[in-house]
């Protein structure tokens, strides 16, 4: 394990597996407890540094530190000195002083966990910084495949829709690839990043033809706040070519499931009935997203290898 989660990027295909099977672990140890809560970190600190809104990632988060009995500081940047125009290094340095044992930060700035790192004792872990990366949804998704794919080997992933803002999709190109995945990015020519031939992924204009014999298919949510241009004609044009309905879905093989990141665009990247549909395991991603952050969360600041519980 690195010191600090910030890349999906530097974990090896070792590391990445070890928090895979960490997760499987301490799901089947708090699977039989009538209180779902472990001692494991009693005593340490782990302070969510929010910059961006978010419901999914800072709950997980929260949740899966007191689960496993840490003290949990949440911080948003509404409301606090950064409004009065703290900068990150001066809210670093205070949670310095208070003696944060983690500091998990989301921010709208590429590199600002990276930087954050730099300044701070403790462990950091990105939860999401601009365009740039988001890793444990990344481990999330891969832990969610894994539990239905098995050993993803070979396994054809086709990640659609929004790649130009998505760190969902950059997170896991890198991660899918080191668990030995062909991954396919699908989108608009407009919505694909330069320079993504250099990425471990394949690059496709055609849906149909990607996800006919794909094991899984992720859509991604367009990103409409992060657009300052026209990138598609229309939503109904976007969703005629890139969108994920019934006859899509059909395309899959049997086994394939369909996941999506969160929040849903409805109607537009995914119709409600794929959604909530036959091997949809959308919900079960938020689900899975706690335990996979527990056992991040557990290796970081344990410093140890194996789930003593």
């Amino acid at each position: 394990m690195p010191r600090h989660l910030l890349s999906a990027g530097d974990l090896s295909r070792a590391g990445a597996e070890l928090i895979l099977d960490t997760a499987e672990r301490i799901d089947q140890a708090i699977a039989g407890r009538e209180v779902r809560k472990l001692p494991t970190l009693r005593g340490r600190t782990v302070v969510n540094l929010f910059f961006e809104d978010s419901t999914r990632t800072r709950i997980s988060f929260e949740l899966a530190a007191k689960r496993l009995s840490a003290d949990v500081i949440n911080f948003s940047a509404k409301g606090s000195s950064v409004s009065k125009g703290e900068s990150l290094k001066d809210t670093a340095w205070t949670l310095q002083a208070m003696g944060a044992d983690a500091v998990v930060c989301r921010h709208s700035a590429s590199g600002a966990p990276q930087q954050l790192s730099a300044w701070v004792d403790g462990h950091v872990v990105n939860a999401g910084d601009g365009t740039h990366e988001h890793p444990t949804q990344a481990l999330l998704d891969a832990f969610t495949l894994r539990r239905h794919l098995g050993a993803l080997d070979g396994r054809r992933i086709v990640v659609v829709g929004d790649v130009l803002h998505s760190r969902v999709a950059r997170s896991n190109v890198l991660l899918l690839s080191t668990l030995g995945a062909q991954v396919t990015l699908v989108a608009p020519p407009t919505l694909v990043p330069v320079g993504v031939d250099a990425w471990p992924a394949d690059v496709s204009y055609d849906l149909d033809a990607a996800l006919t014999g794909a094991d899984a298919v992720m859509m991604l949510r367009v990103q409409r706040e992060r657009m300052s241009g026209a990138f598609f004609p229309t939503e109904r044009e976007y969703s005629r070519w890139y969108g994920l309905d019934e006859r899509r879905r059909g395309l899959l093989l049997p086994h394939s499931i369909v996941m999506h990141p969160g929040p849903m665009n409805r109607g537009m990247e995914i119709t409600p009935g794929v959604a909530d549909g036959v091997n949809s395991v959308i919900v079960e991603q938020v689900a899975n997203g706690v335990t996979v952050r527990m056992a991040v969360l557990y290796l970081l600041l344990s410093g140890e290898m194996e789930v003593g519980l």
